[in-house]
């Protein structure tokens, strides 16, 4: 069984319940204030997480008959739509959301989130599912559904007056990028400075290329 299953669930339920809490309380001018993700305003964020809610929902009902390829951390060594130069993602996403009106995108953000969870819930976590091109255990999918969830969350809250994520779901992005980095981080790195500064979210510091040393090279580690 993956080593993701004993907080992932948990972990999604609390960290889409928080999510959901941010939406619901956005007024229509602060849909319009700019994210930790450069040109996403608050509601095209929102979409762009959406997109991920419905693609969670579909992968959690495609069970494959081909072994894993990927767990919970090789997930994100050659995660989609890093590359996109012409940032195509970013132009559709502006397009999308400009056409919901914000009680629309808050209806349908709480309907699917809830469904992601209850399908999630009711899922052998040991099936192997198929997701953009790859296996992975429902488990760790779970696992990869909540990182997703916890950067958009830091991004979605950078100008909003609203809090970050909480200790239960940071502890699973901690343990994902963990495995990507091959060692823990830097020890004065919190949970918060961890996920910022290794997907590329904070400059770095000197002292923090120093206890780095040589791996700072591989920084982002999920972009």
């Amino acid at each position: 069984m993956s080593t993701s299953v004993g907080s992932g669930l948990p972990a999604l339920s609390e960290e889409y319940g928080a999510l959901t809490g941010i939406v619901d309380s956005l007024s229509e001018e602060e849909a319009w204030l700019p994210t930790g993700c450069l040109g996403f305003h608050v509601r095209d964020l929102v979409m762009h997480m959406l997109g991920d809610a419905r693609r969670a929902l579909v992968a959690l009902s495609t069970p494959s008959a081909v072994a894993p390829d990927r767990d919970a951390v090789t997930y994100w060594s050659d995660s989609p739509g890093a590359d996109d130069p012409e940032c195509r993602g970013l132009r559709s996403q502006r397009i999308l959301a400009s056409a919901y009106s914000l009680t629309a995108l808050r209806r349908e953000w709480r309907e699917t989130t809830a469904a992601v969870v209850y399908r999630a819930e009711h899922s052998d976590l040991d099936e192997a599912l198929a997701t953009q091109g790859h296996t992975l255990l429902a488990a760790d999918l779970v696992s990869t559904l909540v990182v997703e969830a916890v950067v958009h969350h830091l991004d979605l809250v950078k100008y909003l007056d609203r809090p970050g994520p909480s200790a239960g779901p940071l502890s699973v992005v901690r343990r994902t990028l963990d495995g990507l980095l091959g060692r823990p981080a830097p020890a004065h790195w919190d949970d918060v400075t961890y996920a910022l500064s290794a997907t590329g979210r904070r400059d770095l510091t000197a002292e923090d290329r120093a206890a780095l040393g040589d791996d700072v090279a591989r920084l982002p580690l999920i972009s």
